[in-house]
């Protein structure tokens, strides 16, 4: 009985000994796999952290080079043929208008520095060396002043209505010059959207082709004409944007040269006035 009583005390004891081991050993693993989740949360949260920062590094990259296809992509779309002529059209048109941009910067010169200057030549009676100062002079406020001088120099047209005469007549002359090629660029401005536009009706067309040939009014049919139809007709009015700007500021620069000879034009003839070689 007694050792009955032993066996079953060491039973109880070895049982009570091991059941809070187990329970701590359930308690540590919820903790280990909550630990574990954490790191996994973590992880999940740093990578979709550093992921947008990756994308918006890639991002431009993808960008720049989109950019470049999809303007190829969508030329070949418009139907390339006219679409080659929209763009012929925009070389030609800035090829003068950057022609212009260059002769009348040139043509630019300081107009009150330039009168002070001719004056000053014409005041000390020295009619040659202000000869020589306008025809190194460039633009057409040297040009017209030398006309005026060479009449002045001269001994039959030194008379105040033909040196008057004679700077009307070199201003006209000159503004032409500014004047010039500016009519082909209003052609090419004219001719990008008439061609954006001949484009749209030719997609109009091949889009009733496609029904006609489908027997259907689907979009599906109808999508690869308008899309030619509308590229051309972007790509038409955005050329005739750029040139028209060129054109614009080539005006102004033209309107404020006019203003230099007309005002070179009343010093001119107040030179000629005072001077004692010319005729009243």
């Amino acid at each position: 009985m007694k050792k009955y009583f032993a066996i079953v005390a060491m039973v109880a004891a070895c049982t009570f000994g091991m059941t809070p081991s187990v329970m701590a050993q359930d308690e540590a693993a919820p903790a280990a796999a909550e630990q574990v989740d954490s790191a996994a949360v973590d992880s999940a949260a740093v990578d979709s952290v550093e992921a947008p920062a990756v994308e918006e590094a890639v991002a431009p990259v993808e960008e720049e080079q989109g950019l470049h296809k999809t303007l190829k992509t969508k030329f070949i779309e418009g139907n390339a043929g006219f679409m080659s002529l929209v763009a012929i059209a925009l070389v030609l048109g800035l090829a003068f208008c950057i022609e212009r941009v260059i002769y009348l910067t040139l043509a630019q010169v300081n107009t009150r520095k330039f009168l002070e200057t001719l004056r000053s030549k014409v005041e000390a009676n020295k009619l040659d060396e202000a000869i020589d100062y306008c025809a190194g002079t460039r633009g057409p406020v040297a040009q017209v002043s030398k006309k005026a001088i060479q009449c002045l120099a001269s001994d039959d047209q030194n008379d105040i209505a033909t040196i008057e005469r004679t700077i009307n007549t070199e201003a006209e002359v000159q503004g032409a010059y500014l004047e010039e090629n500016c009519s082909w660029i209003t052609l090419f401005i004219a001719m990008a959207p008439s061609l954006g536009f001949l484009g749209t009706v030719i997609g109009m067309v091949q889009a009733f082709d496609d029904i006609e040939r489908a027997g259907d009014i689907s979009p599906t049919v109808v999508a690869g004409g308008m899309k030619v139809a509308l590229i051309t007709t972007i790509f038409g009015i955005i050329v005739a944007l750029v040139l028209q700007v060129f054109y614009n500021y080539i005006l102004s620069r033209i309107e404020a040269l006019n203003s230099n000879m007309e005002e070179t034009a009343m010093g001119l003839l107040d030179m000629c006035v005072k001077s004692p070689k010319c005729k009243k």
